[in-house]
Parts: structure tokens; C-alpha cells; sequence
């Protein structure tokens, strides 16, 4: 095969501090010193919850929300720390807030539903119908004017949602070189981890994963084809949720892949993303896989404090697990909570066939980015000086000084060098992939197991930025469930150095809600999250995890 595993899919663990009022940022030091102090902030930590109650009583609005979350934007992301993970902000958002206290006024304090007036930031891969760019992270996609809509961001518009803006992210969702360093696009810049500044944000999701991280706003999506917005989550202490293939809509999402791609929550708890999750997750005519889905809208319901007790896990070791002794030993803790907390542990519980396709699911991207692609450009970028995959090559090769000046794009490049999806290559693997993935993979250590889920550590601590060799991933457990089209959910974990760790809870399709009952179990029991504090870099001291 042409590409090895370690130079794909661990240097991109799929999906500029760019542009305000449509301004491009310029390239600038990664190693800009942090100020002497982080100014305080009122909303840090909050949830959903919390901000509904204020509004309910008159503390907040939704229109004072956003002004706070826009000036925390502006201290701590276009200044301060210069996280670079917020890429536009919304025009319009004060005007759509304004109008939702209005709706909520006019109701008698009825609302839509909990996200009702709720500042959300959207990764910018995915379309809006708006004043706001939908770009990718690509100087190729500036200009585009998509004529509708994503179907997730309707379905937030519907639920009463303010999208404040777009999230920085590895640019075509980490799907454009082999050495890129994630969080890095042409059009935002290298976005950092708030938690060590000098550390990579992780997946093409960062931006997204950074912003909710830092509190620039309640809750965000991302989106994953194979690790975006579970290695984003685990890397900034979120909560991460990476639906089954099918409960979410792709349509109107830069793709990858469609046999892979999902936009997913990325929340500080487990109750928020369960919540956003309800929004995001439902059937829509126009992408035909979504008609599989369970039809719940409320994810809340299946949050239990005592959900861990009589849960059969399986510990997934072999190959998922002995890559960084620090990262072993939170798990090892996480596992004394899961018994206490009334969990039957099977260890080891090891994923059927792992390693065996990782170069069919390459091969698989690759025939389905060509594709995929050209089929989003001409439907949701008109408007764009691209009109297909070799135009964009085109594009970057033309602006190399602006698009290339670190790494290039040889994941384009053999992309464009494929066929179409009745080629045989392409046939044989997703067929492959399909099998050994999800039929006699997961599924069948599941199902042969009995397990509730598997667990193992989401990945590795943040790696230090490095735009000269790329992305330094250890290991990660986000393929199973990315080419199985699984539920995968992850929780924090503690840290190692003060960089956040998280476990994943691991499952069949559409086992969300017990996903989500064992991850709040967890979550309640442990508590490990704890807001950054944009150090420069990495402390020293010994792994910080959960007692049992």
C-alpha cells in the first residue's frame, strides 16, 4: 500500500485565529509567552442548565450571554493566550439572541427547549446559510456562499440555538497531508491546547475541542471521521460524543468519507452533550442512512448517577492500550471506580482484528474524499474559486506560500489520483473494512461477551506543537468504532503534567443512551474535569486521577 497507518490517520486524527469581519490572520509565532494573568469570568464552567435558570429568573439574557462569550472570545482567543480556536465570529449573533429573548418573552417564558437562546459555536466545516464563511479552514473555500444550511445547523436553529461563530480546525478535516500538525489550517492558523499553550489541540475538530475548553461558549460540534471529536474532547477535559453512523444527518458537512463522517457534541459534561445531542441526532429525506435512527430527542432521560451498577464492561488492552505507562495507570484507577461503582469488569475484552484494515480504511477515504467532495463543492459552494478536488489542488499549489507553507498535500493528490466508487480496489475495501471492523469485530466481542460497552484511554497526552515534523500520536482508540460506524463516547479521565486524559466508553450501533448512562455514571463518580489555566507549557508532577 502507498501510505502506512502511522503517517495517516495518527498524524490525522480526523475532522486560522482567522478571520473577524473577514479579515485573514497572518502566520506568527507558535511560541508567543502567555499574560501574567487570565481575567476571571463570570459563565466559567456553567451548563446549559444553569443558563436556563438564569434567563427563567431575569439574571441573563440570551442577548448578555453572547456578549460575554464574545468578550471572552476577544480576551482570551483573539488576545491573552491567542488560542486561535474561534475562526469567525457571527455578525448577526446579538440580533438572533435579541430576537429569541423576544420569542421568550412574548411566551410567557416558554421556549423552544433547552438550547432556547444557548450560545453554540460550529466547527467550519459546516454550512451555514449566512453572513458567516464555510471554508474548511481552505483559502480555496473563501467566498463560498453554500444556499442552505447544513442539516445540523437547522436543526440548531430550529431548537433556538445562537451559533456565535465558526471553530478553527485542521484544515479538510485533517484529510490533506500525512504531515500536518492538527489544528492547523491555511485560513485560522495553529490553534493551541489551553491547558499547556505549546501543545497540539488534537483532531481536526481542535478548534471546537479548544473554544468549549476555555469557556468561549456553552457547547460546540465537531465532526469525525476517524478520531475528531473524541481525540479533541480527550486532549481539552470534554465530554465527547461520536454518534452512530446514521443518527446524525451528514448533509451539508464537508466530507471526508460517507461511509465514516458524523458531526458530534463536544460539551464540559456529560448532561450538556446529551442534550445537544437530542438537537443534532434525527432522520432527514435528504440523507438516506438517517432513516435507521432510534427518533429519540431527549438523551437526558437515560443520565443515571447509578448507571454503572450491574454494567458488564470489557477492557479493550491488546493494541488500544501499553503505549504510555502514565495513560495505563489513570485507566488502571478508572477501572477500580467502574467495580465500585457496581461494574462487572471482563479484562480483556480485546477488539477482534485490529491493525487488519487500517490500510482498506485508507483506501476507503480516499476513493470516497474524491468523490464526496466534488459533490460538496457543487452543491454548497457556489461562489468559491474551486469547482472539484483538482481545483483545489490546483489552488494550493498556486497559493503554496499561504496554503503549503509547512506540509503539503499528498493525501489530495492520491485522492484525486482514484477512480470513482464502482472501482474494484474501493469495492473489495469497504467490504474488508465492513467485516472485520464491525461484523466479526466489535459487534462480535459484544455480542460473544455480553458487554454494555469497552473502555480504553481515548489517547495519548497532548503532543507539543510541531509544525516542522507534524503530529507525534502514541496510540488512540477511536477506529473501532470510526470504520465500524459505533457509538463512542469519551469522559475525562484526569490528566498526566496538568494534559487532560479522557476514557472512551466504547459500543454497537445506536447504544447511545446506555453509552451515555455508564459515561455519567463515571462522570459523577469521579468529577475529574477542571477548567485549563493556560500555562505555557506542561507541568510537572504525578498523573491526577480518580479515586474509587
Amino acid at each position: 500500500m502507498t501510505l502506512d497507518r502511522r503517517e495517516f490517520l495518527q498524524t490525522a486524527a480526523l475532522g486560522g485565529l482567522g478571520v473577524l469581519a473577514g479579515t485573514a490572520h497572518t502566520h506568527t509565532s507558535l511560541h508567543q509567552p502567555p499574560p501574567t494573568s487570565i481575567p476571571t469570568f463570570e459563565l466559567d464552567e456553567l451548563t446549559i442548565a444553569d443558563f436556563q435558570e438564569g434567563m427563567q429568573r431575569g439574571a441573563y439574557t440570551a442577548r448578555s450571554l453572547c456578549e460575554r462569550y464574545l468578550a471572552r472570545i476577544d480576551a482570551i482567543d483573539r488576545r491573552g493566550p491567542a488560542l486561535r480556536a474561534v475562526i469567525e465570529i457571527n455578525p448577526d449573533a446579538l440580533a438572533i439572541a435579541a430576537r429569541l429573548d423576544a420569542e421568550r418573552r412574548a411566551g410567557g417564558g416558554q421556549v423552544r427547549g433547552p438550547l432556547h437562546g444557548i450560545p453554540v459555536l460550529v466547527k467550519d466545516n459546516i454550512a451555514t446559510a449566512d453572513r458567516l464563511q464555510t471554508t474548511a479552514g481552505s483559502l480555496a473555500l473563501v467566498g463560498a456562499t453554500p444556499p442552505r444550511d447544513a442539516a445540523v445547523v437547522r436543526r440548531l436553529r430550529e431548537a433556538g440555538a445562537v451559533i456565535i461563530g465558526k471553530t478553527n480546525l485542521s484544515e479538510w478535516a485533517n484529510f490533506r497531508s500525512s504531515q500536518s500538525s492538527s489544528g492547523w489550517s491555511g485560513r485560522g492558523g495553529q490553534c493551541r491546547n489551553p491547558y499547556a499553550l505549546d501543545r497540539n489541540p488534537c483532531g481536526s475538530s481542535s478548534g471546537t475541542g479548544s473554544a468549549v475548553a476555555a469557556n468561549l461558549a456553552a457547547v460546540g460540534v465537531g465532526t469525525e471521521t476517524d478520531g475528531s471529536v473524541v481525540c479533541p474532547s480527550s486532549a481539552a477535559a470534554l465530554v465527547g460524543i461520536k454518534p452512530t453512523l446514521g443518527l446524525v444527518s451528514r448533509r451539508g458537512i464537508v466530507p471526508i468519507a460517507h461511509s465514516q463522517d458524523t458531526a458530534g457534541p463536544m460539551a464540559r459534561t456529560v448532561r450538556d452533550a446529551a442534550i445537544l445531542l437530542g438537537v443534532l441526532a434525527g432522520a432527514d429525506p435528504e440523507d438516506a442512512v438517517t432513516a435507521s435512527g432510534p427518533g429519540i430527542n431527549d438523551y437526558t432521560k437515560f443520565l443515571d448517577a447509578g448507571g454503572l451498577k450491574g454494567a458488564t464492561i470489557g477492557v479493550a488492552r491488546n493494541k488500544l492500550m501499553g503505549y504510555h505507562p502514565a495513560t495505563d495507570l489513570l485507566v488502571a484507577q478508572a477501572l477500580d471506580v467502574l467495580r465500585h461503582q457496581g461494574a462487572t469488569i471482563v479484562d480483556p475484552a480485546d477488539i477482534p482484528h485490529l491493525g487488519e484494515y487500517d490500510n482498506d480504511e485508507l483506501t476507503v477515504l480516499l476513493y470516497e474524499f474524491k468523490t464526496d467532495v466534488n459533490a460538496y463543492l457543487a452543491e454548497f459552494a457556489p461562489g468559491a474559486p474551486v469547482k472539484t478536488l483538482q481545483d483545489v489542488i490546483d489552488f494550493n499549489a498556486h497559493n503554496a506560500d499561504r496554503e503549503m507553507p509547512f506540509f503539503g498535500q499528498d493525501l489530495l493528490l492520491k485522492a484525486q489520483a482514484k477512480g470513482d466508487l464502482t472501482t474494484q480496489e474501493y469495492v473489495d475495501a469497504l467490504a474488508k473494512c465492513r467485516r472485520l471492523a464491525r461484523d466479526e469485530g466489535l459487534k462480535a466481542l459484544l455480542d460473544q461477551q455480553k458487554l454494555d460497552a469497552v473502555v480504553a484511554p481515548t489517547g495519548n497526552p497532548a503532543w507539543p506543537i510541531d509544525l516542522v515534523n507534524g503530529d507525534h500520536f502514541l496510540g488512540g482508540s477511536s477506529t473501532p468504532a470510526a470504520v465500524a460506524g459505533f457509538a463512542h463516547v469519551t469522559v475525562p479521565a484526569g490528566d498526566v503534567f496538568g494534559l487532560p486524559v479522557g476514557l472512551s466508553f466504547i459500543g454497537g450501533p445506536f447504544s447511545e443512551p446506555t453509552l451515555l448512562k455508564l459515561a455519567y455514571a463515571y462522570e459523577q463518580a469521579t468529577k475529574l474535569r477542571r477548567p485549563p489555566r493556560f500555562l505555557p507549557t506542561a507541568e510537572v508532577g504525578a498523573p491526577r486521577g480518580p479515586r474509587s
